[in-house]
C-alpha cells in the first residue's frame, strides 16, 4: 500500500504540481509585463536557433516601438485581417475557434486554429508553433491571463512588436523597414494592408510577394480597414 501510495504521488501529484508552478509562472510574468517590454519571446528565440543553425552569427531584426508610434493603418489592418471583433471580445472567438474545430475534423488533422489576436500573442510569447489540442489548451489558459492582466491597448502594442513578419523579421519597425524602407508610422494604407495580410504566413511571403493571392487580400483588406475599431 506505501508503495502504491509513492506511485500515485509521483505520477499525479508531482505532474500536478508542476502543471500549476508552470501557470504560477506565466501569470507572474505577464504581470510583470503590464509594465515592461519583452525583449524577446518563446518563439522569437526559437526562430533565432533554426537561423543560427545555418549561420551562427544569425541574428533577428527587431526594434520595440511605443504604440503611438505605430501607423493608424496598421493597427486597422491587422485587426481588420486577423481579429475583426478584437475589441469587443474577452481574449477568445468561441465561434471561430468552434469553426476551426469543424474544419479540423473534416480534415482529419489540425489545419486551422481560430486564433485571435490576444491567442497568437499568448503563442508567440510562451509557446511553440506546435499544432495540437493540448497547446491550444495552454493557449487559451494564457490569453485569458493576458486579458486578466493587460487592456487590450497593452496587448495589441505587444502584439505589433514581437509578431513575426518574415524570415529573422520581428515587429512592425523591423518588417516596415524591411519591406518598404520606411518606419513603421509612416506606412500607408496599401503598405499596411500587405503586410497585415502576410501575416498568417510571413515567411512563404517574405519570398514570394508578388502572388495574386497576396494582391486580390490586400485589396479586400484595404475596404474594410475604414471600419475596424482600434482599442
Amino acid at each position: 500500500m506505501k508503495i502504491l501510495r509513492k506511485l500515485l504521488f509521483w505520477l499525479i501529484v508531482v505532474p500536478v504540481l508542476l502543471v500549476l508552478l508552470l501557470q504560477l509562472y506565466f501569470f507572474l510574468q505577464i504581470g510583470w509585463w503590464v509594465n515592461h517590454n519583452p525583449s524577446s519571446t518563446s518563439f522569437m528565440r526559437h526562430q533565432l536557433s533554426i537561423l543560427q543553425e545555418k549561420n551562427p552569427n544569425a541574428q533577428l531584426k527587431h526594434k520595440w516601438i511605443p504604440y503611438n508610434r505605430i501607423s493608424n493603418n496598421l493597427k486597422r489592418a491587422i485587426i481588420a485581417s486577423e481579429d475583426s471583433n478584437f475589441s469587443e471580445h474577452e481574449g477568445v472567438d468561441w465561434d471561430a475557434l468552434q469553426k476551426a474545430y469543424e474544419k479540423n475534423i473534416k480534415k482529419g488533422k489540425v489545419v486551422a486554429g481560430g486564433s485571435t489576436i490576444t491567442q497568437q500573442l499568448a503563442k508567440n510569447l510562451f509557446l511553440s508553433g506546435e499544432r495540437s489540442y493540448l497547446r491550444k489548451g495552454q493557449e487559451v489558459i494564457i490569453t485569458y491571463m493576458l486579458e486578466y492582466w493587460m487592456d487590450k491597448e497593452r496587448i495589441f502594442e505587444i502584439y505589433l512588436n514581437v509578431v513575426e513578419w518574415g524570415v529573422g523579421i520581428f515587429g512592425a519597425e523591423a518588417a516596415a523597414q524591411h519591406y518598404y524602407g520606411v518606419s513603421a508610422a509612416q506606412l500607408g494604407a496599401p503598405q499596411a494592408a500587405r503586410l497585415a495580410v502576410m501575416l498568417p504566413n510571413p515567411r512563404f511571403y517574405d519570398g514570394h510577394r508578388g502572388t495574386a493571392y497576396l494582391a486580390r487580400r490586400t485589396d479586400l483588406i484595404l475596404r474594410r480597414m475604414n471600419s475596424a475599431a482600434l482599442p
